[in-house]
């Protein structure tokens, strides 16, 4: 169909066609809109071979632990002939039910205690201007950065003179203390966007700084804690180089408390050269399975909370 023409103009008497509307020229090869539509399928593509990259191991290791022995060493890529449950029976009866028991013992105390004692150190620092403030936060600051293998020789010296070698209260004081300095700087920077005239408005009203904190601050900050908690479980749950200098007994006749991640190591020891395959892939399915629950379960929450201190 052809455009419709538009109404002549007159002037002076005379009409004087219109000239008629422009199309849009195509999309040149300059283009911005071009430019960004080919950044929009490179930046998918890269994400989209990230996740094939992160999924295909996690696939491949949940489907080793129902094949055998022989369809391990035969092929990589073949599928289970046989659904067979009880292998991960076999592995929790082996020694992971105690390890993961162990590591949830640990974990329970140790990621309250650390989200506790740095909230309280991020709060103060942000909040409060005193002599030494700056100090002591880039104290916290600096022990992110340092490396845990440097300090392992005077530490396993330290928690053994405190007679704390291969005892949850030993690690779980390791642990938190090695998650401090990431939760005080984390919400140091998540305390300073919080509003100041609710905290001014609370002090009017004659609330103490610690109900300051606990009742109007603190959930104010609730998307920051979750999002460093979940940071935290996760870092704690996958510690291996701590436990494996802790966690060792120190005689034959001690009890044996390994962790998670030590258990594994464990149970690969024990099986010589009678391997049994599956049941490691099931410890290791074990392992992982409830990692991935909590952070598929709170992923828009960690979000949230990391994208809160710039939106604010």
């Amino acid at each position: 169909m052809s455009a419709p023409m538009t109404e002549p103009a007159k002037v002076d008497g005379a009409a004087v066609p219109q000239q008629r509307s422009a199309r849009k020229a195509p999309p040149r090869p300059g283009d911005k809109r071009t430019e960004g539509m080919a950044l929009n399928v490179f930046s998918h593509g890269f994400l989209a071979l990230w996740a094939i990259l992160i999924v295909l191991p996690l696939l491949w290791l949940v489907l080793s632990s129902f094949k055998t022995d022989a369809q391990i060493g035969g092929s990589a890529l073949s599928w289970p002939s046989h659904w067979h449950f009880d292998v991960f029976v076999r592995a929790w009866n082996k020694g992971i039910g105690d390890y993961f028991a162990n590591t949830l013992i640990v974990l329970v105390f140790s990621v309250p205690l650390t989200m506790l004692l740095g909230a309280m150190a991020a709060y103060v620092l942000a909040r409060y201007e005193f002599p030494g403030n700056r100090l002591i936060y880039y104290f916290f600051v600096g022990g992110a950065m340092f490396p845990v293998f440097l300090a392992l020789v005077p530490l396993f010296f330290m928690v053994r003179r405190l007679d704390m070698l291969n005892t949850y209260q030993g690690l779980i004081l390791v642990y938190v203390a090695y998650s401090l300095p990431f939760t005080v700087f984390f919400m140091h920077s998540f305390f300073r966007t919080l509003p100041t005239a609710v905290f001014e408005a609370a002090v009017l009203d004659g609330a103490s700084h610690t109900r300051t904190f606990f009742q109007v601050m603190l959930p104010m900050a609730k998307p920051g804690l979750l999002s460093v908690g979940i940071f935290n479980v996760l870092g704690q749950w996958n510690q291996y180089i701590l436990p494996s200098v802790l966690m060792q007994p120190p005689t034959s006749s001690d009890p044996e408390r390994y962790v998670l991640t030590q258990g594994l190591i464990q149970l690969q020891q024990q099986q010589g050269y009678a391997s049994d395959l599956p049941v490691l892939f099931a410890g290791v399915t074990i392992a992982m399975i409830p990692m991935l629950i909590v952070y598929l379960s709170f992923q828009r929450q960690v979000q949230a909370g990391l994208t809160s201190a710039t939106l604010k």
